[in-house]
């Protein structure tokens, strides 16, 4: 069977790096990273959710954190050099992104961003983020998911 190669994944083709594409089937009504996790049969642990928020002075940054924990603004503000940081409204993300809700990747955004991976990521072998779309996940290695990112790492969780 043919697989579908997403915007995300041929950045990726692009670099040379490897990864692997977990697909899953889509529940409209979950699109939590829980539910991403029990599909793939992967722990969640793994499993890292894309988050865009806009900071002042006035940007845009990306930020990905494991799909069980929350993000912490005020340690996102601090990491990035921002005043504050907020949530972006979702009804913007595909304007901003070109990605949709459940589908959002850190990877081939409309425009690249600053983006911050919790460093939790740092102890991991491998990190799943989005592919792109929903149903599809990447699995790659979390240096060459910062490689191609261009992101940094901080401590931007709360339990």
């Amino acid at each position: 069977m043919k697989v579908h190669k997403t915007n995300a994944a041929r950045a990726l083709d692009r670099l040379k790096i490897e990864y692997e594409i977990l697909e899953y089937e889509v529940d409209e009504s979950d699109l939590s990273a829980l539910h991403v996790a029990n599909s793939t049969g992967k722990d969640i642990r793994y499993i890292y959710k894309t988050i865009v928020c806009e900071c002042e002075p006035k940007c845009y940054i990306v930020a990905c954190v494991q799909g069980d924990l929350e993000l912490d603004l005020k340690a996102l503000a601090k990491a990035s050099g921002a005043k504050r940081c907020e949530l972006i409204n979702l009804k913007d993300l595909e304007k901003i992104t070109g990605y949709i809700r459940g589908g959002c990747s850190p990877l081939a955004m409309k425009k690249q961003f600053d983006t911050y991976i919790d460093d939790r990521a740092l102890e991991l072998e491998y990190i799943i983020v989005s592919a792109g779309v929903r149903g599809k996940q990447l699995k790659l290695g979390v240096n060459d998911l910062l490689k191609a990112s261009g992101g940094k790492t901080a401590l931007i969780t709360r339990v």
